[in-house]
């Protein structure tokens, strides 16, 4: 018996490890189970190098007190990243200066916004296309990414990454109103882009 219970507690311990050591090396691998990326077009020529667009995006301009709350999802926390691969897992993104970062949360959904300030459209493009086949941002907070959507864009010199998911074993869960207005926030840069006429 005594022998049983060592070998029952030993199996415990060794799933406990294996589950801890997924959660800590694995924690940023997930992607999005739903993928749409697109390139910079035309319409953010004006915004397509730093040269031409050379003042830095603020937490300010991006997440403005209009955009606390999108429907249904509240913000809970905004930071600006010293390094942008920090954002990154798989990919990175060569002579970014800026990672601007929200995570948003509602009742069944949570997500995140992210921004990377890069250097012109074609660097963004190949970020762009990076994150469709390398690899992708890390999770910043809690969802299920094999019930999850994103939204990559090039908008210029800036790629912003929009990622919703699910929050509760619900089936069903909408993600796309809630991925609609999480990916608006991007709205920012074709204000510059007007600002720029």
């Amino acid at each position: 018996m005594a022998r049983r219970l060592t070998v029952s507690l030993v199996a415990a311990a060794l799933a406990v490890a294996v589950g801890g050591a997924w959660l800590w090396f694995g924690r940023d691998l997930p992607r999005p189970a739903a993928l749409r990326a697109e390139p910079t077009s035309a319409l953010y020529a004006l915004v397509d190098s730093r040269q031409a667009d050379a003042a830095p995006v603020t937490v300010a301009e991006i997440f403005t007190p209009g955009t606390q709350t999108l429907g249904d999802l509240t913000r809970e926390a905004v930071e600006e990243l010293v390094d942008c691969d920090d954002a990154l897992w798989g990919a990175s993104a060569p002579g970014c200066t800026q990672a601007l970062r929200a995570t948003y949360r509602g009742s069944s959904v949570a997500g995140q916004f992210v921004i990377f300030n890069l250097p012109d459209g074609r660097t963004a493009d190949a970020l762009v296309a990076a994150l469709r086949a390398d690899g992708f941002v890390r999770q910043a907070t809690p969802f299920d990414p094999a019930r999850s959507r994103a939204e990559v864009r090039a908008l210029g010199h800036y790629v912003t990454v929009s990622w919703l998911g699910a929050t509760t074993a619900a089936r069903g869960t909408d993600l796309v109103r809630p991925l609609i207005a999480l990916d608006a926030l991007g709205n920012a840069i074709q204000a510059r882009v007007l600002a720029a006429t």
